[in-house]
């Protein structure tokens, strides 16, 4: 694989953004996922100098090469306000490197602290603007209204949860609406409303996990299926197809321990999200 170096265009819509970049890079995303027990196999203290040293060599390693970079907020914000500097560090130095930054963060509320949320992560003159951010519908739907729009007016993207990867979210995300559809279908067809016309792809992406065997649910949203669980979850590149079907050219497989466990040599760190990236292709290319 080639790496490439040319920063995304910002006045495009994520979406086009995205198909480009995995179009040119493949169709990978890779997690900054810095807990305590993988800092400890890096040989970094699980302190804000392995933080740092962590996010850095990451980035250094990855974000010319791969298409999406998502940086778990939670493990930054676990050391205050000098994490949440790490962070925006990281998030700037993987954006002038070409990558796209996925702000994992997961926030969902309603009114005005739901739009103080879209502008953390969405306003481009915030410190944490990221080229997407994750987000929970499970206050409805509508809730997610600030995001959506920020992210319209930014360029900028949101992954919805929609059937997540772990078991525990089935009690939800597949019970059944008032009007009949499962709550998770009901997300993913607000989701194509808000996808309908754009090209290449939309700019509102779903999570649905990898592990699940049979998403049972229509995915054709016209953007983005962010999927967790390929590598250390147990998922495969192989897995891909029987999952997504038809929508399976639209996924960004998403890969965190079973690249980073890699580190910290950069070779073999570029090695293994080469490697994850091909196998994609080849699973995707063969579907």
């Amino acid at each position: 694989m080639t790496p490439t170096t040319s920063a995304p265009t910002p006045e495009e819509p994520f979406g086009a953004r995205l198909r480009r970049a995995m179009d040119a890079r493949g169709p990978l995303c890779v997690g900054i996922d810095p807990h305590g027990s993988l800092l400890t196999d890096w040989g970094l203290g699980d302190d804000l100098v392995g933080l740092e040293r962590f996010a850095r060599t990451t980035v250094e390693a990855l974000a010319d090469r791969v298409a999406v970079l998502k940086p778990q907020s939670a493990f930054f914000e676990r050391f205050g306000s000098r994490g949440i500097a790490v962070l925006e560090k990281t998030v700037a130095e993987a954006r002038a490197a070409g990558a796209l930054v996925l702000m994992d963060a997961k926030r969902g509320d309603i009114g005005s602290t739901m739009g103080a949320y879209a502008a953390t992560y969405l306003d481009k003159d915030s410190p944490l603007f990221s080229d997407a951010v994750t987000v929970s519908p499970y206050l409805g739907f509508g809730s997610l209204r600030p995001a959506l729009d920020a992210a319209a007016l930014s360029g900028s993207g949101v992954f919805v949860l929609a059937l997540t990867s772990n078991p525990e979210g089935a009690e939800v995300q597949r019970a059944t609406a008032a009007d009949g559809r499962p709550v998770a279908q009901l997300m993913l067809d607000h989701m194509a409303a808000e996808n309908a016309g754009a090209t290449p792809l939309g700019s509102v992406g779903a999570v649905v996990g990898a592990t699940l065997g049979d998403a049972g649910v229509d995915l054709a949203i016209n953007g983005p299926l962010l999927a967790p669980g390929i590598g250390a979850q147990g998922a495969t590149p192989a897995d891909l197809p029987g999952v997504f079907g038809a929508a399976v050219g639209n996924v960004v497989p998403s890969v965190s321990r079973g690249v980073l466990r890699h580190g910290p040599d950069l070779g073999a760190l570029r090695e293994a999200a080469d490697r994850f990236a091909d196998e994609v292709r080849a699973a995707i290319g063969g579907a």
